[in-house]
């Protein structure tokens, strides 16, 4: 990971756009109360819809950056957001320490069994991130690593209950729909 550059890409005002649309197609999904995760939050787009829904949420990001612009945009709307500049491939979750954990357009496959252990019984994971598959594929990663292949995102997370799941690909007219990205919200079983 290059820290410098992505600190650079906040400096100049990149990730700013709003929330996951997993989150915002899915709010509903969400538990009234509980502690939720940001993974790889950037400058917290999906913390600041998780606070302003009542979550005691907590944002990590490796970039200093992006963690001050997070810090600054909840002080400006009044929002509890718990920040930490932590990289998570060294430090991933602890078991069973959230109930909602959200991740988008980012993929480090490595850490599936943590974050799937991080969930508490009856804990939701909502997940969005690159395709393959793409249409456009100036966006996103170049990296073809850190991009999913078809209906990878469904056998990453098994192990858990499916909620809700688009992958759209290249059927259809793709002028039309969510086609870059697969999303999927799931459920650990409850003990």
């Amino acid at each position: 990971m290059d820290a410098e550059r992505w600190d650079q890409r906040y400096r100049e005002g990149g990730g700013g756009t709003g929330p996951a649309r997993v989150l915002e197609e899915n709010p509903h999904l969400l538990p009234l109360r509980g502690r939720a995760l940001d993974l790889a939050c950037g400058p917290g787009a999906n913390s600041l819809f998780l606070a302003s829904r009542g979550l005691d949420v907590h944002a990590w990001d490796f970039s200093p950056v992006a963690i001050e612009r997070l810090r600054a945009a909840a002080l400006d709307r009044g929002l509890s957001v718990t920040t930490e500049v932590r990289d998570v491939l060294s430090r991933p979750p602890e078991p069973q320490s959230f109930d909602v954990i959200v991740v988008s357009r980012f993929l480090e496959r490595s850490l599936v069994s943590s974050l799937t252990e991080a969930l508490r019984p009856g804990g939701v994971i909502f997940y969005q991130t690159f395709l393959l598959e793409a249409i456009d594929k100036t966006v996103g990663p170049k990296n073809r690593c850190f991009r999913l292949g078809k209906n990878e995102l469904l056998g990453l997370f098994s192990s858990l209950y499916l909620l809700y799941y688009r992958e759209e690909g290249r059927v259809g007219d793709v002028s039309q729909g969510f086609r870059n990205e697969a999303m999927l919200v799931a459920e650990k079983a409850s003990v």
